[in-house]
């Protein structure tokens, strides 16, 4: 029988539990309130159920701030803490110790949830889709605050208390970025729940029109930075960590952060449709129900043991309880939509292909048909082992490469050609006039690239599209200037949602181009190195070993080479800790570069300490992955800025196309 709450156990076990069940006490009446609201057009109901998120916020707070002290404070008798952390771990290890397992992360899931349920409570205007917004958000509070105080309560007490913890899983301690990483990803994940909430309530009440995308513009905006940010950070953490020299390897669970992150791109342009031309209603109810629904898959092949991946918790008791709520989402969301299905039609004459819609038409097929690949190849084991028994298929990069490539050339094609054309239709010649330039550069950049050793069909086709869309934004830019006299920066705080597009698209190219190149003329190779001897030329470097030592440490110890590479030195590790056993977990050493990365790895010592083997591993442009990451980032931050416009200018940026 499930033990809910036992006050023999230690305090703070006692406070947490019972912070979560008065929280799940308070979220069930709050659900109760937000529906009789809506039906009734109760607003003394609906204002009850917007207050009684304040106390669900806050009770989950005191619940997470209560695993917390008990992680710092090495309480034993929390099963959570003795199965997860250590007394020897570093302060910020305990902190990670939070989300580093199942149980703690449900709970970080709920507490965000509930504090972008609290911020939303304090936002939503006093309208017909009110309660029923705070209905759905309710919906997924009532799940994930449930699974909390029940099946993955963090705050089971131990009979037998022991005298240290297990500690934490080793490969979320080998690295700072695990402090980074997963609060990301689920800042992204969960600000997700807002927008399909407010697609519920639209279609809960027939009020389908423009305003309910244009309310969660930037919630969705938000949720979708704070994602793309975390994939890169999880790309970061897998490069500087597993010691392969890579940072995308279509794992299962990494594909399962990707394709939300898909569907959220296509309903942010889609949205803009909408808000212009009052089209692509139905696209875009389905693609925020599809969005937040795959992040629910997500966290269920994350969390269900199902699948089998680094980033992967053991399997435990909320597999199917996760696949229950995503069944709950998919069929609650398609029962919605098949009644409202008459509002949903667009009023207005279907987009032209030669037009900014029939453009973003092209992307979110797009986009769509590259999130369906990617979950056929991640849940395709799966399924062949639901039906065979068989558990050695496997899909590799091959697959997903052979569709990701071309998928993501066009879409950087259709980011170049988007901006440029007209809404509603462009005509031929006008629309050749425009493209020219863009052509000319593309081409131009391509044989630049060919003329200085680029063969790469894929990688000469990225250089092209990359200056063709540059070369666009900057023809915008300049003609925006022209029209408007004055500086670039007076333009941007005028236009901030057009240029932090503009910004965003440019980190994406950052970005492609990063990729492009460290795929494609990545270069690997080993050597033993031996202390005192030759330098030994590997790859475009000369490496000596200058030495090697072990270091001991309360949770492990660290073997490491201090190697010279071109006459300065680095050191890299190899990291074994007590709860890993023997398995050790590389610290590479990295030398960045803005036009490529020196990667070095130690794959084996000598037991008398003179000599090492190590990797060499060239990348080339892997840092315009991050940085581009920045720029895009600092791109959706600016789109979300509040636009600067005077009297005298307003008439004229009213008059100027839209490209944003």
């Amino acid at each position: 029988m499930l033990n809910l709450i036992s006050f023999d156990a230690s305090p703070l076990g006692a406070l947490g539990q019972l912070s979560l069940l008065a929280a799940l006490a308070f979220t069930l009446g709050g659900t109760w309130l937000a529906v009789v609201g809506g039906l009734k057009a109760d607003a003394r109901a609906t204002e009850a159920a917007r207050r009684a998120v304040w106390a669900v916020f806050a009770l989950v707070s005191l619940s997470t701030l209560t695993l917390m002290a008990a992680l710092l404070g090495d309480d034993f008798s929390v099963r959570y803490v003795a199965e997860h952390s250590m007394r020897a771990s570093p302060t910020w290890i305990k902190v990670t110790g939070l989300w580093g397992a199942l149980e703690g992360s449900i709970l970080l899931w709920a507490w965000i949830l509930a504090g972008y349920a609290f911020i939303l409570s304090l936002t939503l205007r006093r309208d017909a889709l009110r309660p029923w917004a705070l209905a759905a958000m309710y919906a997924s509070l009532l799940f994930f605050v449930g699974v909390c105080a029940t099946v993955a309560s963090p705050f089971t007490p131990l009979a037998q208390i022991p005298a240290d913890g297990r500690g934490p899983n080793p490969a979320l301690q080998n690295h700072w970025m695990m402090a980074v990483h997963p609060v990301l990803l689920y800042l992204g994940f969960v600000g997700l729940a807002v927008p399909f909430a407010y697609a519920v309530a639209a279609l809960v009440t027939g009020r389908l029109s423009d305003h309910w995308v244009v309310v969660t513009r930037r919630w969705t905006l938000t949720a979708w930075a704070f994602l793309t940010a975390a994939i890169v950070a999880g790309g970061w953490w897998s490069y500087e960590t597993l010691g392969w020299g890579g940072y995308w390897a279509w794992d299962p669970v990494e594909n399962a952060s990707f394709i939300p992150w898909l569907l959220a791109t296509a309903f942010l342009h889609s949205i803009q449709i909408q808000e212009r031309r009052g089209l692509m209603r139905s696209w875009n109810v389905w693609l925020i129900v599809l969005a937040y629904a795959s992040t629910v898959l997500g966290t269920f092949l994350n969390r269900s043991g199902i699948v089998q991946s680094v980033h992967a918790f053991a399997g435990g008791p909320v597999g199917p309880v996760f696949l229950g709520f995503l069944a709950f989402l998919l069929v609650a969301g398609t029962l919605l939509a098949a009644w409202r299905a008459p509002h949903l039609r667009d009023e207005g004459e279907p987009p032209a292909a030669l037009s900014r819609e029939g453009a973003f038409l092209a992307g979110n097929w797009l986009f769509l048909v590259f999130a369906v690949m990617v979950l056929v190849g991640t849940l395709f084991p799966t399924i062949v082992e639901a039906v065979q028994g068989r558990r050695d298929t496997s899909v590799g990069p091959a697959f997903y490469n052979a569709f990701a490539i071309p998928l993501g050339l066009g879409l950087l094609f259709l980011m170049g050609v988007g901006p440029l054309l007209p809404w509603r239709r462009a005509e031929g010649e006008g629309l050749w006039r425009a493209l020219r330039p863009l052509l000319l550069a593309g081409a131009g950049a391509a044989l630049l690239a060919y003329a200085f050793g680029i063969r790469g069909v894929g990688v000469l086709t990225t250089v092209g599209l990359a200056a063709y869309n540059l070369v666009g934004l900057g023809l915008l830019t300049g003609r925006a200037l022209r029209q408007r006299g004055g500086g670039f920066l007076g333009l941007v705080r005028e236009q901030p949602r057009r240029y932090g597009a503009y910004l965003a698209h440019i980190g994406l190219v950052v970005m492609a181009l990063g990729i492009a190149f460290s795929t494609a003329y990545r270069q690997d190779a080993q050597v033993t190195l031996n202390a005192g001897a030759a330098p030994v030329q590997l790859l475009h470097e000369t490496l000596a070993l200058e030495s090697t030592r072990v270091e001991q440490k309360p949770y492990g110890q660290s073997a490491i080479a201090r190697v010279q590479i071109d006459g300065r030195p680095f050191e890299a590790r190899l990291n074994t800790y007590l709860q890993g056993g023997d398995t050790p977990f590389p610290a590479p050493a990295v030398r960045y570069g803005l036009w490529g990365d020196t990667y070095l790895v130690v794959t084996a010592f000598g037991e008398d300490g003179r000599w090492a083997s190590v990797r060499l591993i060239e990348s080339p442009l892997v840092s315009w992955i991050w940085w581009g990451t920045a720029l895009v980032v600092l791109g959706a931050g600016l789109t979300l800025v509040t636009p600067r416009r005077t009297a005298a200018r307003a008439p004229a940026l009213r008059a100027a196309p839209a490209t944003d």
